[in-house]
C-alpha cells in the first residue's frame, strides 16, 4: 500500500485543457487582486490634492469656486439650447470651446477674465476628480487667442492700473481733511477724515510705492518687518502666494507728505498711542470716528485705501488701484535713471516677467525717442 492510499489521499485524474488569460472584468464573479503600490500612490495623490487646496489663498479658492458656478450656469444655458443637460464632469474639447463662446458672446466677458475662468474650471474639475484632457484646455485657449486681438473686446475689462506721478502722490497725501459728500449720496453732511486714518493712508501709500508692494504683502507686514536704519528703513517684505520674501531698502524722500520714512514714523507713533501692539500688524483699520481695530488691514482694504485717497484728491478719469503703486515705482525709477535690476529686485518681479518689462518700456518711452534730434 502506498502512502497516499494509506491516508486516503489518492489524487483523482484531471483533464488538462488549453486556456487563455482573460481580464478579471471578463469573468463573472471574479475578484480583482489589490495592487498595494497603486493603492498607496492613489492615497498619496488624494492627500496631496487636499493639502494643495488647503494652502491655496482664500481669495483664489473663492475665485475658483465662482468659476465653477459659472461653469454650471453655462451648462444650464447649453441645456436650454440643446434640450439635453450634460454633467459638469464632462470637460471636453467641445464643451470647453463652447464655454469660451458663451463667455464671449453671452456674458461678454473680457479676454483676460475668460482665460482666468478656464484656469478656475480646470482646477476645480481636477479637485473633484474629473478628468480634464490637455487637448481640451489647449483648444479653449486657441479659441480665446483671436479674441485677445480684438480692441472692442479688450475694452470690456476695467483696463490696466494707471501709474502715478510725484504730483499725484502729493495731491493724495495732502487732500483736505474735510470731504464733501458725493453728488449721489443721500446724506449731505461733510465727512472729516480722522487724523489716525489720514496718517495711516499717507504711510501706506508712500511705503507701498517705495517697495512696489502688492496688496497682500502690505496686509501681512508686521511692525518688526519695518526696521529703522540710518539711511531710512529696511523692509522685510513677507512671502505671499508662494512668492519668495525679499528685503527692500527705503530711503528718505524729498517731500514730507510723500516721504515713506517720515510718514511711517508719524503713523507708527500715532497708532501706538492709540493702543496698537508694538509688534503687531503694521497697518490697522480705522473707522469713520477714528477708532482703531487691532486686526490687520485686509488686502482688499489696502487696495481700497489707495483708491480712496486718489478719489478724494480729485484724480479721476484713470483707473487707480492698489496695483498702481507697483507700476509707479518702475516708471518713475526708469525716468530717473535707476538700474533695471534694482527695480526688479525691489518689487520682487521674476527676470522674465512680461508685466515688469512693460513698465520699463513705459518709463523709457521718451528716453532717446525716435523723433528726438532728427531735424523735425
Amino acid at each position: 500500500m502506498t502512502t497516499a492510499e494509506k491516508y486516503e489521499m489518492a489524487l483523482e485524474p484531471v483533464e488538462v485543457v488549453d486556456a487563455e488569460l482573460v481580464e478579471d472584468d471578463d469573468v463573472p464573479g471574479a475578484v480583482a487582486v489589490l495592487d498595494p503600490v497603486a493603492a498607496v500612490l492613489k492615497a498619496l495623490d488624494a492627500d496631496a490634492e487636499e493639502h494643495l487646496n488647503y494652502i491655496r489663498p482664500k481669495k483664489t479658492k473663492d475665485g475658483y469656486a465662482r468659476d465653477w458656478e459659472i461653469w454650471g450656469e453655462f451648462h444650464d444655458w447649453l441645456a436650454e439650447r440643446t434640450g439635453t443637460p450634460l454633467p459638469l464632469s464632462k470637460v471636453t474639447v467641445g464643451t470647453f470651446v463652447s464655454f469660451v463662446t458663451y463667455l464671449d458672446q453671452v456674458v461678454e466677458a473680457p479676454p483676460n477674465t475668460i482665460e482666468r475662468r478656464i484656469t478656475g474650471v480646470t482646477s476645480e474639475a481636477r479637485r473633484f476628480g474629473y478628468p480634464v484632457p490637455k487637448e481640451a484646455t489647449e483648444a479653449a485657449r486657441r479659441a480665446l487667442k483671436p479674441l485677445r486681438l480684438d480692441k472692442k473686446r479688450q475694452q470690456r475689462g476695467r483696463g490696466k492700473a494707471a501709474s502715478l506721478s510725484p504730483a499725484d502722490l502729493r495731491a493724495m497725501a495732502e487732500a483736505p481733511h474735510e470731504r464733501q459728500p458725493q453728488p449721489t449720496a443721500r446724506r449731505r453732511t461733510v465727512f472729516r477724515v480722522p487724523e489716525l486714518a489720514r496718517l495711516r493712508d499717507q504711510a501706506l501709500t508712500s511705503l507701498k510705492v517705495a517697495v512696489a508692494g502688492r496688496n497682500e504683502e502690505m496686509s501681512e507686514l508686521d511692525d518688526p518687518d519695518i526696521e529703522a536704519v540710518d539711511e531710512g528703513l529696511m523692509v522685510a517684505v513677507p512671502s505671499v502666494k508662494g512668492r519668495p520674501p525679499r528685503k527692500a531698502p527705503v530711503t528718505y524722500g524729498e517731500n514730507r507728505s510723500t516721504c515713506p520714512v517720515r510718514c511711517w514714523q508719524a503713523y507708527r507713533a500715532a497708532k501706538l498711542a492709540a493702543g496698537a501692539a508694538p509688534d503687531g500688524p503694521a497697518f490697522l483699520p480705522v473707522d469713520q470716528w477714528g477708532h482703531q481695530s487691532l486686526q490687520r488691514l485686509s488686502p482688499d482694504g489696502v487696495g481700497r485705501a489707495l483708491a480712496r485717497c486718489a478719489k478724494y484728491a480729485g484724480l479721476t478719469g484713470r483707473r487707480i488701484t492698489g496695483h498702481s503703486a507697483r507700476r509707479t515705482l518702475v516708471t518713475l525709477g526708469i525716468k530717473n535713471g535707476k538700474r533695471v535690476d534694482k527695480l526688479r529686485s525691489q518689487g520682487g518681479w521674476s527676470a522674465n516677467s512680461p508685466v515688469f518689462w512693460e513698465y520699463v518700456d513705459e518709463g523709457a518711452a521718451f528716453e532717446d525717442a525716435a523723433t528726438e534730434g532728427i531735424g523735425l
